[in-house]
């Protein structure tokens, strides 16, 4: 058998395999590869876009079971001369095959990591060193640092290197509904990854314009959609049962841990069908072991042998958390994130009609030690309590639904006490307006005092757990405050999981925006999970208190997070009583206050100090230590020292999130070996910088790559493509052909559409433009898209040139190179790959005619004069058909090279893979299930290993100049 590698070749061989950047002929057309992967049951399917003219630039996907996919045989290569000046054909087809050509799994540095739009924080990075390290079999982790030090752009930097080595073609990414956007937004806005957003109208408009049964997730190849659509699995399971993805993203992933939920559902669905998997939560775990082990096993099924005993270093390699106060982190984030500010209880007291509902609940709901609560459902009576302590508003609706409930109780003498009491303070309560609340006059003022007004840009977020709290100051909140008309309208905005997602997106978009009108955001909980609200505010109110320090953390922690520049200022309304008992918010919302502060101060977070780690459960604890007498000190104290006399739970909690994150990891995993199975030897020749990746280079950078292939192919660019560029400050503008236009699909739609990115692009690669561009869109009135993006690697621009650089290459054609060479040397790619069809060894040869081989292609390229400033003699030593007939010799020498030093380049593989099948083998399974999960881990791990022979490809020869003077001995 030849170089050739056979197209017909049984899947997973290793020989089926279709590299990016390649040309192969199917259906009597040329098509340049993209991407290639390996179906369970179709072969190989590859990703293509056509090159020939009746295809041209049109995207399709084939797969080897069902179409004969024929790999340009490389002897068979045709050389023809380049003409170019400069040769500047040649060097932009070898750099496009540079860059198309993904990163081999040996490569574990970063390759990408200095090329976006954010600061440059190595503990941002960690968690994608982490993903790629190799003590995991697949790029799989739970990232759970605390909230506001950046989880998104972690996971953004993550998903970029997937993409790097050709396993993110495909991502999906699930997130709460009222962050879909923010997402979206991040992930475009800083790394060029564009995701379509799914959200409910989304899919609702996809499956109006496919055929229908077609599968909606096939449509886009990255996609962002809430859990709260995708977790209706009786609607989607078989949609997402026959579909396979690179790369699943899913945030807030506490929400999966309780098994038999729907959310739960969707995670075992999901975790199989995905080679990385990525999730993302601040609050990872409810406290309970077996519960974690549970939502570890969907990274692992084999990391944990004992879901009920384990320790931190069983799972160590696939977590990662931080605190604000983690060496670090604190270290890195100097002058970049303000500390907080105090959290000021601001004392209100009641107001007459006030306190004679504190009365009534102190003498009939909630009397002392030796009083009987009339209601006979113990937890109730705090259920008033802190529906008045929300407001008059909350406290009438909770009143009038229970009265409701009980009317329609079978035996009405067993409640008529109840009833009656209710029907009190229903009167009580039913009178009551803004000029009887002491919370209102009081955030009125607090309001006043920080600057909201009509004639002010300040802004503030008003947190309350009771919708009918939030929907009342929406009414009488604008007035007060001196906005009338429509201002009173604009000024305020209320937002609660009563909305959909569409609204909640708005709210959180409209609030980020400074030239937006809105001054007062009246949110509930919903907002306190992953929601970005520090962008033009830095004032927090907690208008109520919730009862668990873990909800006023994240409430803390919508302004208080990376980014912030003003020091985040926080007050809570404390509504106090002078009646004897009475429960008012001194009892236990400035209580907890404190105690979140003194937390979060000393270990920068407050969920592990009731070893509950649910704000549900703390709640709930909290108001039974209340009926039992406790104090709220005492109540925290005692579930803090109940967590640690559970020797188990204090390993598991106290030792593991603890320690995990602290030391800076990868320094085990550093091997030079490793480093340089990518064939592309550190030198002058590669981008990669100090524990960078080694990615060869012939361009010194992206943006002179991109000009000179705007030069190649579009010569005359200012007519046909409306190309302006502004030499000052960097920024591209032009008129986007029909082919990109074509790309663009895959961008958020509001962004196409509201920057009319059909009609016209700016783009640049000047980082500071591009970050002034997203500031002062954040500044807009209508929109928080930024009208000129970042060109990354990743960009659609960069990669839409990258291809059309290598289709002007005819089918199986090399360039011929006049250099100073003494002899025709023979630039050879050779690619290893597992039987998964992604790359495990990339070399980049010379081959001179003698067989002497060199794996610095780069280097060589340079020695040998190759660069923007040589000339191009238009001549070269041999005939063309002379050059090819030494083709078969050359690549028949690359072959013997990389199966001489194969194992030594698979060894930093094989020995990671062997340490898990090592784990697998003493991991007993009772159950059938079981076996066959330990079975398919075995043949995953043995599916990651060097197979079958390389697949070769001539790029392009070497010949020398006749008439250039002969070398001296030396510069050989």
């Amino acid at each position: 058998m030849t170089a050739q590698q056979s197209s017909t070749a049984p899947v997973g061989s290793g020989e089926d395999q279709f590299p990016a950047g390649a040309q192969v002929f199917v259906r009597d057309e040329v098509w340049l590869v993209r991407n290639s992967v390996r179906t369970e049951h179709d072969g190989a399917k590859v990703d293509v876009v056509g090159v020939s003219d009746f295809v041209r630039d049109q995207e399709a996907v084939f797969f080897t079971g069902l179409d004969t996919i024929e790999l340009i045989d490389p002897c068979r290569t045709k050389l023809v001369r380049d003409e170019s000046s400069n040769f500047r054909r040649s060097r932009l087809f070898l750099e496009a095959v540079l860059r198309k050509t993904a990163l081999p799994q040996s490569e574990r540095r970063l390759a990408l990591a200095d090329s976006f739009l954010l600061d440059s924080l190595p503990y941002q990075r960690r968690p994608a060193e982490l993903a790629l390290s190799g003590r995991n079999l697949r790029p799989r982790l739970l990232i759970a640092d605390v909230v506001g030090l950046g989880k998104t752009l972690e996971i953004g930097l993550t998903l970029a290197e997937l993409i790097r080595r050709g396993r993110g073609e495909r991502i999906l990414v699930v997130t709460p509904q009222h962050v879909l956007e923010q997402f979206q937004h991040e992930l475009w806005t800083r790394f060029a990854i564009p995701l379509v957003r799914l959200d409910s109208v989304g899919i609702e408009r996809i499956q109006r314009e496919i055929p229908a049964g077609r599968n909606p997730f096939t449509y886009f190849k990255r996609v962002i959609v809430s859990i709260d659509t995708l977790k209706n699995t009786d609607q989607y399971k078989h949609h997402l049962e026959r579909i396979n993805w690179d790369a699943v993203v899913i945030d807030e992933s506490h929400n999966l841990i309780n098994r038999g939920s729907l959310r739960n559902q969707l995670a075992q669905i999901l975790a199989p069908r995905t080679d990385a998997l990525i999730l993302a939560s601040a609050t990872p775990h409810n406290g309970d072991a077996k519960s974690f082990a549970e939502l570890i096993s969907l990274l692992d099924p084999a990391a944990i042998r004992d879901p009920e005993h384990y320790r931190a270093e069983d799972i160590e390699h696939l977590f990662i958390r931080r605190t604000k106060i983690s060496p670090e982190v604190r270290e890195q984030m100097k002058g970049q994130w303000a500390d907080r500010g105090p959290s000021q209880s601001v004392r209100c007291a009641a107001t007459p009609a006030e306190e004679k509902i504190f009365e009534e609940l102190a003498a009939v709901w909630l009397p002392g030690e030796n009083g009987t609560s009339v209601s006979g459902v113990p937890l109730f009576p705090y259920t008033l309590l802190k529906s008045f302590l929300s407001s008059h508003a909350a406290l009438k609706a909770t009143v009038a639904a229970r009265i409701k409930t009980l009317e329609k109780k079978d035996d009405p003498t067993a409640t008529r006490a109840e009833l009656a009491a209710l029907r009190t303070l229903q009167e009580l309560v039913a009178p009551l307006t803004e000029t009887d609340s002491a919370k209102f006059a009081a955030l009125v003022e607090q309001l006043r005092a920080i600057g909201i007004g009509p004639k002010s840009d300040a802004r503030v977020v008003v947190f309350s757990e009771r919708v009918q709290t939030l929907e009342w100051l929406r009414t009488v909140l604008p007035a007060a405050l001196g906005f009338r008309g429509r201002a009173a309208e604009e000024s305020t905005r209320v937002m609660h999981g009563g909305l959909s997602d569409e609204q909640q997106m708005q709210c959180v978009e409209d609030f980020g925006l400074a030239d937006a009108p809105v001054r007062v955001l009246l949110t509930g909980d919903v907002a306190s999970e992953g929601v970005n609200l520090h962008r033009q505010c830095h004032q927090l109110i907690h208008y109520d208190v919730p009862w668990s320090l873990i909800r006023i953390e994240q409430r803390n922690g919508r302004i208080d997070r990376y980014g912030q520049a003003y020091q985040p200022q926080f007050r809570a309304l404390i509504l106090t009583s002078e009646v004897e008992g009475a429960k008012d918010d001194t009892v236990v919302a400035e209580r907890l206050l404190d105690r979140e502060d003194q937390a979060h101060r000393a270990l920068g977070t407050a969920e592990a100090v009731t070893g509950l780690y649910r704000a549900e459960a703390e709640e709930k604890s909290l108001i039974q230590d209340l009926l039992r007498g406790r104090t709220v000190d005492e109540s925290l104290d005692t579930r803090r020292a109940e967590a640690q006399a559970d020797a188990a739970m204090d390993d598991f909690l106290a030792d593991f999130f603890g320690s995990v994150g602290d030391a800076e990891p990868g320094a085990e995993d550093d091997d030079p070996e490793a480093a340089q199975t990518n064939g592309a030897v550190a030198s002058a020749s590669t981008s990669a910088g100090a524990g960078n990746a080694a990615v060869p280079r012939l361009f010194t950078s992206t943006a002179e790559f991109l000009d000179e292939a705007l030069r190649e192919v579009f010569p005359d660019a200012t007519t046909s493509l409306d190309l302006h560029r502004d030499t000052e400050s960097g920024l591209l503008s032009f008129r986007p052909p029909t082919d990109l236009v074509h790309r663009l699909k895959a961008l958020p739609l509001d962004y196409v559409r509201e920057q009319r990115l059909r009609e016209r692009l700016l783009v640049t690669f000047n980082r500071r433009l591009a970050d002034h561009s997203l500031k002062r869109a954040r500044e807009s009135s209508t929109s928080s898209w930024p009208d000129i993006s970042l060109l990354t690697d990743l960009h659609p621009v960069v990669e839409w040139l990258t291809d059309k650089v290598l289709v002007r290459l005819g089918r199986q054609e090399a360039l011929i190179i006049t250099a100073d060479v003494p002899e025709p040397t023979y630039l050879v790619q050779g690619v290893y790959s597992n039987a998964l069809g992604r790359p495990t060894v990339v070399k980049w040869m010379g081959v001179t005619r003698g067989g002497t081989v060199e794996d610095d292609m780069v280097g060589l390229l340079r020695r040998s004069g190759v660069g923007p400033t040589m000339a191009n003699p238009m001549r070269h030593s041999e005939p063309a058909t002379a050059l090819e007939s030494g083709i078969p010799d050359a690549l028949a020498a690359a072959e013997l090279f990389l199966d001489r030093h194969r194992d030594a380049w698979d060894e930093p593989l094989r020995k990671p893979i062997d340490d898990y099948k090592a784990r697998l083998g003493d991991w007993e399974q009772p159950t059938l299930a079981g076996e066959r999960t330990k079975k398919s881990l075995a043949s995953l791990a043995d599916s990651l290993l060097t197979t079958g022979r390389p697949l070769l490809r001539v790029l392009a020869v070497l010949v020398s100049d006749p008439e250039a003077p002969a070398r001296p001995p030396s510069a050989s």
